[in-house]
């Protein structure tokens, strides 16, 4: 028999699955979800294993639920934010896309379900839900960069320096090594990435003065460049 806290709430099967997938979202990518299986996640919503199966039909079908509601805020957040950023410098639209991308994924916990052990289909939809939602999103910005005479590099290698220096932060302890904020060695992986890559649009590819327009300071509003 299920509680009263399930029942209360629980006014249709989509506000059930809602509750559901709240859950598991606490439960399975949470501290130590090694171990959390089917039955603990039906005893903290105080309903039985039968019920939860009705709505999905296994703990896959249930991670792919939580991970569509994670990657979907991701996605809202990133539209803010570029929207936010319109008619800002190339620079710091770059800039905030790249703080932003990195706390979401951090948020979500998205570098070490993409690389960690377990279910090998769910690492997979992880990583395509990531490249879907972030990482097309940066090729391209800095495709429009390269257009627009800011970028001098190839855009796909910007995209591979970037994605791979980003993924490398969220994955190591350098937070901890150095005792930065990880907001502060985010802010520090921009710079020093796109450091001489971007160039103000008055500047020629060979005059031999690669510049770059992303603000070091830690006040954002403060713009470099164009």
């Amino acid at each position: 028999m299920e509680t009263d806290r399930v029942s209360q709430v629980s006014t249709g099967d989509e506000r059930r699955a809602d509750v559901i997938v709240e859950a598991a979202g606490r439960l399975f990518f949470g501290a130590g979800s090694a171990r959390v299986s089917m039955d603990d996640l039906a005893r903290e919503l105080g309903m039985s294993k039968k019920t939860i199966y009705r709505h999905f039909s296994d703990k896959h079908s249930l991670l792919v639920a939580v991970l569509d509601r994670q990657f979907a805020a991701v996605e809202r957040m990133l539209e803010a934010v570029a929207e936010e950023a319109e008619g800002r410098s190339f620079g710091v639209r770059v800039q905030r896309f790249l703080i932003a991308a990195g706390g979401e994924l951090g948020r979500i916990g998205a570098p070490q379900l993409a690389t960690g052990r377990g279910d090998a289909m769910l690492r997979q939809y992880v990583e395509q839900r990531v490249d879907a939602v972030v990482y097309r999103r940066l090729d391209a910005l800095f495709r429009e960069g390269h257009q627009q005479g800011l970028l001098p590099a190839p855009p796909e290698l910007l995209s591979e320096i970037t994605r791979g220096a980003l993924e490398r932060l969220l994955m190591s302890d350098l937070p901890r090594d150095l005792d930065w904020t990880a907001a502060d060695l985010l802010r520090a992986t921009v710079d020093t990435v796109l450091h001489g890559a971007i160039r103000p649009a008055d500047q020629g590819i060979d005059d031999g003065q690669p510049r770059a327009v992303i603000p070091t300071a830690r006040d954002d509003e403060q713009e470099v460049g164009p």
